[in-house]
């Protein structure tokens, strides 16, 4: 068979095939990892990885550059460790040299393979040769370089699976690690496996479909390495956790949507974090670390969205486990056993005990009602939420004893509503134990926005805050939708009781007998086509069901524009609209 030309189906099959040969060599890849804590098994962690391309693409795809994407993605998502990390990216680099492409030609996919190669390298903020990096690099440079020799694609994985063995055997040559040990690197020979298993397909040979079923190996490496990317300190006593997330940027957190990966890496390695991986596509960011406070690094980068997925593992534990398996196996088999039966008895036996929340520079306290918006403003930043609003409004004495339960050298209150602003300045004037400054908040959505800077840590002072708050929350509008309970005139609408209307403020915007349209009329007068987000939280009376019912229609009508929507529980109002 001759391939001239790569389309969809062939690129398919070509994944499935490459993700099988892994599968079934993945024990050996395994089997590669020496370091004394590794962070997790390397061939399960590529096999997952390029599996979760392999479920995201239908073999009816027939555009080579929507397939390459969707594999992408779907590897994107799926990405664990640090090699199914760089696997993800380089197959990101090659599906952007193929987008809008329904076939390529071999010089097509030689640079194709050379975005790969950036891609892969961009998402390292040291990059270490003589890993899967440098592997698929010199493989990609080889080809490139010899690009006009090639008619087919069989000529090109001959060419571009040999050079792939030939850098992976001289890895040992390239780390110390790895020439003392005499062993090659686990990350490259899962590519390896990968590219055999698509040269496979080239040349029709069988694989079978992509399972979880035996396990086999199509050859052995004499002796075993680790995936050197995937190792950390070695200080001999704490090793911290490998910390895994993937974070979907939000407009509606702090500056999310302009989350650059420099940030992501300085910040990470600011706080002492080791073997950093991390790389952003489209709203998506995907991060790999290790470090000694996983919680603080979770807490920083929800400012910016929100965790798809996440993962951490105490690699000191794992340290201790590997150590004992690999010097008295049976030893370890019974460890296994005793530290499962002893992590059930600390459940029975753990006595509840209560840990005083640290003094932190900042805490911010928000007044919100309905369980769904006071969770919101939770997750948005807030340490502690208030009961209050609209007809609702908490005491001095409530702020009082909601000051009392964080621990902050200057507290920041967010009233959200310009008849509860006098109260928490009353209340801040008579609490002492800590500064208290009121951000005057006059709607949940500017709370909302202005939360966005919430940072305990800060060292900024409390003007600055206030102001960096003010600037967050600037252009921000809210508007809300709710059913009139009397007749009413108001400049040109006439409203009617029972009549749903749309207002900002004091303002009446809208009205309509049918709550959907009243909502539109708000949103056209707002400008919602102008705004990059409008959050909508349905309330006590409007199930979650009803605002993405509205959501879709209001979609529909300014299509430049994302709605959200999200459980508010808030009682007046049916809905509560956001416009950022």
């Amino acid at each position: 068979m001759n391939s001239f030309v790569l389309d969809g189906p062939l690129f398919t099959t070509m994944m499935r095939c490459g993700t099988e040969n892994l599968r079934k060599n993945r024990t050996i890849v395994n089997d590669l990892n020496v370091f004394p804590v590794p962070d997790g098994d390397t061939g399960d962690n590529m096999y997952m990885t390029v599996k979760s391309g392999c479920d995201n693409v239908t073999p009816e795809t027939k555009d080579l550059g929507c397939a390459s994407k969707d594999a992408a993605r779907g590897m994107l998502l799926g990405a664990r460790g640090n090699s199914g990390v760089i696997l993800s990216r380089i197959f990101a680099g090659i599906a952007d040299a193929l987008e809008g492409r329904e076939t390529s030609d071999v010089k097509t996919m030689c640079h194709a393979f050379e975005e790969g190669v950036k891609k892969a390298y961009g998402a390292v903020s040291t990059p270490v040769e003589g890993t899967i990096l440098t592997v698929y690099r010199e493989a990609a440079e080889y080809v490139s370089k010899n690009r006009d020799r090639y008619t087919t694609f069989e000529e090109l994985f001959d060419d571009f699976l040999a050079e792939t063995r030939r850098s992976l055997e001289r890895t040992p040559q390239l780390l110390k690690v790895l020439r003392e040990a005499g062993v090659v690197d686990s990350g490259g020979a899962g590519l390896y496996y990968i590219i055999e298993g698509m040269k496979k397909a080239l040349d029709s040979e069988e694989l079978g479909t992509v399972t979880e079923e035996s396990e086999g190996a199509s050859e052995t490496y004499a002796l075993v390495n680790n995936d050197s990317t995937d190792r950390l300190e070695e200080d001999g006593t704490v090793y911290g956790y490998c910390t895994e997330f993937l974070l979907q940027l939000m407009a509606s957190k702090s500056h999310g949507t302009s989350l650059k990966i420099e940030q992501v890496e300085k910040w990470l390695k600011g706080i002492g974090g080791d073997s950093i991986v991390a790389f952003r596509d489209g709203d998506i960011v995907k991060v790999h670390v290790h470090t000694r406070n996983p919680g603080k690094v979770l807490e920083h980068f929800q400012k910016y969205g929100e965790y798809l997925k996440l993962k951490i593992e105490n690699m000191t534990l794992q340290n201790k486990n590997v150590h004992i398996r690999n010097n008295f196996p049976s030893v370890g088999e019974k460890a296994d056993e005793e530290n499962r039966k002893a992590g059930a008895d600390a459940v029975e036996k753990a006595p509840v005990l209560t840990v005083e929340k640290p003094v932190s520079e900042y805490a911010f306290v928000a007044v919100a009602a309905g369980d769904g918006l006071s969770q919101v403003f939770r997750d948005g930043g807030a340490d502690c939420v208030v009961d209050g609003g609209q007809s609702n409004n908490p005491s001095a004495q409530t702020f009082i004893e909601a000051f009392k339960t964080v621990r902050a050298k200057t507290i920041v209150v967010l009233p959200n509503n310009k008849n509860i602003i006098l109260t928490a300045n009353q209340a801040a004037e008579l609490y002492t134990d800590s500064k208290v400054v009121v951000f005057p908040s006059r709607t949940v959505g500017e709370g909302y926005a202005a939360l966005a800077c919430a940072d305990s840590s800060s060292t900024v002072s409390p003007d600055e805050m206030l102001k960096m708050m003010e600037e967050s929350s600037a252009g921000v509008a809210t508007g809300y939708v709710s059913k009139a309970v009397r007749d009413s005139a108001t400049g040109s609408i006439k409203v009617t009781a029972g009549d749903y209307v749309g207002f900002e403020g004091g303002e009446i915007l809208s009205d309509d007998k049918d709550i959907e349209k009243a909502a539109e009329g708000l949103c056209e007068k707002l400008s919602a086509g102008e705004h990059d987000l409008v959050i909508v939280l349905s309330g006590e009376n409007r199930t979650e069901e009803d605002a993405e019912k509205l959501c879709n229609r209001l979609s529909a009508k300014f299509p430049g524009t994302e709605f959200a929507p999200a459980a508010g529980g808030q009682p007046i109002y049916d809905f509560i609209m956001i416009f950022e």
